[in-house]
């Protein structure tokens, strides 16, 4: 009975009560003398009518009317369940006035609820626009307002069927997508970052070594770490996997001390990176001064974030960042992080596999060209030896003769040489052949170090033959022993292969730092192979040069040089 106050009870027999509001059945209809058999009918005008009459009893309504008796209810029950959503929840006419709202729509900002508003009236004029509107009809809409914040929100509608669609109502129900949103475009950012972070074009890294290259890769990943993710403090480890030492080949805004930790792929005794390493799960520490895991980082450090870097399902490293705040690092953050970790990793196997395809494919031209010249030297040799039975009476045509198969001896054996790769010296013969003693060498103490004996035996009679004095060792640790047992001023130079069984070249360049700061040292590698980051740890450390193997005789007397310059008035003559 729309317009009144009142309410009429059908019966006093005391039977579950059904409270009809507003019309929703004539009280003199047959519908209502069906429903009497049943229930104790209250007919009831409007909402506010309605407030003290619905403890406990059902509701039969129009769609229409029974949003204002949520509205007339809301310090009751239903008010209650609608207010404690955690969505927003309006009701608005067909021209986008709100006619109620639950607590949650009423705590968003003026800038959404006028977003939320106009588009509920936007969904009454589509609804408006269908021949019938369904009862299951609804559209989602998403939108983002002028502070910056987006949403997404259900449009229904509710009308009376039986008054065409007069009355249309728009219930919505409204959420902020904002943390969302946003972590999804950092994550688009990561992606394309990561991409960047891979793309290492032929051109552009084709005449870099392996120093460059990684330097190179290093600021990518400095610039990206800082600014997408905002991780100012962090290291970098690598798994060494016959050792499971943890090797530190890049640290941002930490304390040296960290880089020199003896860490291992263990799950105790060996801080959060080498629990991580060892499990291959990444973990969050909220307050670094409760978790005896955590091993002293960054100063003042009061929370930290491991992830482990992944390549095809293998840990290959460690991700660690740290924070002067607690808690800084959330859920969100470890997944970014694990994210742009995989990147990390695969951009380290790529320089990798550079070195590698480097490696195969000079020492496959080396043989290839052995195998194509043979024949032709084989020929002219034949012929030399053709034209010396002929010339014997001729002394002028005979030397020449021998100097042609002097030259073709010469061939063969370079040609050798260079096939040998990373394990010979260019230029040895002729080196050793114009020998002398080169007054800026004379007694200088030189250290080599190197696995491989020919590359040992020939730095040995090289600089030996100018005045040297060379000690060799064939293994790391050796070199690290010996420089251990030492006085400073012992050693003028180091000169240390990279990749070595045992120790890696960066521990012998540590050795020999920890003996004299000042000690010049050269460090080899064949075609750049530096599998531990030896180059890039030392370079930042005051690496003297990388020579990359196999080089010319002249390059290392040329550095040898320079290293005995600098380091002249390093001892007493």
């Amino acid at each position: 009975m729309a317009g009144t106050s009142r309410i009429t009870e059908s019966r006093p027999a005391q039977r579950p009560r059904l409270l009809i509001l507003d019309g929703a059945v004539e009280a003199d209809s047959a519908t209502a003398a069906s429903l009497a058999e049943h229930f104790d009918l209250r007919f009831v005008g409007d909402a506010e009518a309605a407030h003290e009459a619905t403890a406990g009893a059902l509701v039969l309504a129009d769609p229409g009317s029974l949003m204002p008796l949520e509205r007339a209810l809301a310090d009751g029950q239903t008010g209650l369940l609608l207010g404690a959503l955690g969505e927003g929840v309006c009701l608005c006419d067909a021209a986008g006035n709100l006619i109620w709202a639950n607590r949650k729509y009423q705590q968003f900002s003026p800038a959404a609820t006028k977003k939320v508003e106009r588009t509920c009236a936007d969904a009454a004029r589509l609804f408006a626009e269908q021949a019938e509107v369904a009862e299951d009809a609804s559209r989602r809409f998403a939108f983002q307002t002028d502070d910056n914040r987006f949403y997404e929100m259900i449009a229904s509608p509710v009308a009376d069927p039986s008054r065409g669609g007069e009355n249309l109502r728009i219930l919505a129900i409204v959420w902020d997508t904002t943390k969302n949103r946003r972590l999804q475009q950092q994550l688009d950012a990561i992606d394309a970052a990561g991409s960047e972070l891979v793309r290492i074009e032929s051109e552009a890294v084709a005449s870099l070594n392996t120093a460059q290259r990684l330097t190179l890769l290093e600021d990518k990943i400095i610039n990206f770490t800082k600014e997408l993710m905002h991780f100012d403090h962090f290291n970098i480890y690598l798994l060494e996997k016959q050792t499971k030492r943890l090797l530190p080949v890049m640290t941002v805004g930490m304390p040296q001390a960290v880089a020199d930790y003896d860490l291992r792929a263990e799950t105790t005794g060996n801080g959060i990176s080498g629990y991580v390493a060892a499990t291959g799960r990444s973990y969050i520490c909220h307050d670094v001064q409760n978790d005896p895991r955590y091993l002293p980082g960054l100063d003042n450090a009061a929370s930290s974030l491991s992830v482990p870097l992944r390549l095809h399902d293998q840990v290959i490293g460690v991700f660690n960042i740290e924070s002067l705040s607690p808690g800084a690092f959330s859920e969100d953050d470890r997944q970014i992080a694990e994210i742009f970790g995989r990147y990390i990793a695969l951009a380290l196997n790529i320089l990798d596999l550079l070195v590698v395809e480097r490696v195969t494919t000079s020492g496959t031209v080396a043989v290839n060209v052995i195998g194509e010249i043979s024949h032709p030297l084989n020929d002219i040799t034949a012929e030399a030896e053709a034209l010396r039975e002929k010339v014997l009476t001729d002394p002028v045509a005979l030397r020449h003769i021998d100097r042609v198969l002097a030259l073709v001896s010469t061939v063969r054996r370079k040609v050798e040489d260079v096939a040998k790769g990373p394990r010979s010296i260019l230029g040895v013969q002729e080196a050793i052949d114009k020998s002398e003693i080169d007054p800026l060498l004379v007694d200088r103490h030189v250290l080599v170090a190197d696995d491989e004996p020919n590359i040992r035996d020939t730095i040995h009679a090289v600089l030996t033959k100018r005045g040297c004095r060379v000690t060799v060792c064939e293994s790391g640790q050796e070199a690290i022993d010996l420089l251990g047992r030492a006085k400073p001023g012992d050693f003028d130079l180091v000169l240390s292969d990279i990749s070595m069984p045992d120790q890696n070249g960066y521990q012998v360049f540590a050795a020999a730092r920890r003996l004299d700061a000042g000690v010049p040292v050269i460090l080899m590698t064949g075609f750049g192979y530096d599998p531990h980051h030896s180059i890039v740890r030392a370079s930042q450390e005051g690496l003297q040069c990388v020579l990359f193997k196999p080089f010319q005789v002249d390059q290392l007397l040329d550095e040898v040089r320079k290293a005995a310059r600098l380091h002249a008035g390093g001892r007493a003559r």
